[in-house]
């Protein structure tokens, strides 16, 4: 029986015939995307939210996905509120709502309709500063300053939570009214993040406000 024989196929051949054979799949493909339909995606239209920041009312018109932090910050123009992880974890965007502290870049804007918004513009003035930012300033508890607003917010906040018997992780007695202890007020300030490390003076300058030092 005879052997049929394969015709010899050069190696120069091969490759010009995968060239064309790609070249052909890809003039395919972008014939097929061109004619596919593009699909559009239109956004919602905003919600109207109404806020008191600092003592005033304020009306915007929002995405729903606006956070409360890009609120203040890109529509009210309160650039004091810092954007830091975006993530919850560091304390830089730290406000006061409605009497309690917050992560502002974990919330919703439209979430907060009616509420009251402290930021740092709104607890006092260079003329005029609140007592905690006097505070800071005595015992140099800032550096570079990023976080700063963050934590001068979340400081007044934690002496309101003393006072009004809000136990921490630390309270020996859940029943009883917290003490001002150095660590109490370390807990409770364990979600401000400091990078250049002025821990121990924010403890003293809140220590002072508090009346412990």
């Amino acid at each position: 029986m005879n052997r049929l024989e394969m015709p010899a196929i050069k190696r120069r051949d091969a490759l010009i015939a995968c060239a064309a054979t790609a070249a052909a799949a890809q003039a395919t493909a972008a014939t097929q995307t061109a004619s596919a339909p593009v699909a559009t995606t239109r956004g919602a239209a905003p919600t109207p939210v109404s806020l008191t920041v600092n003592g005033q009312q304020r009306k915007l018109e929002l995405d729903t996905r606006t956070t409360l932090l890009d609120a203040l910050r890109e529509h009210l123009h309160l650039t004091g509120s810092k954007k830091g992880c975006d993530h919850g974890q560091c304390g830089a965007c730290t406000v006061i709502v409605d009497g309690r502290r917050i992560n502002s870049c974990l919330t919703l804007a439209v979430m907060h309709e009616g509420a009251q918004v402290t930021t740092i513009e709104g607890l006092g003035t260079p003329q005029q500063l609140h007592p905690m930012q006097a505070a800071f300033v005595k015992h140099d508890g800032f550096q570079c300053g990023y976080c700063t607003p963050g934590q001068i917010c979340s400081a007044v906040a934690v002496l309101d939570e003393i006072k009004q018997g809000i136990p921490s992780h630390v309270s020996t007695d859940l029943a009883a009214q917290p003490l001002l202890s150095l660590m109490e007020l370390r807990e409770r300030m364990s979600g401000n993040l400091c990078r250049c490390g002025a821990y121990s003076n924010i403890v003293d300058a809140m220590a002072e406000v508090g009346g412990a030092a």
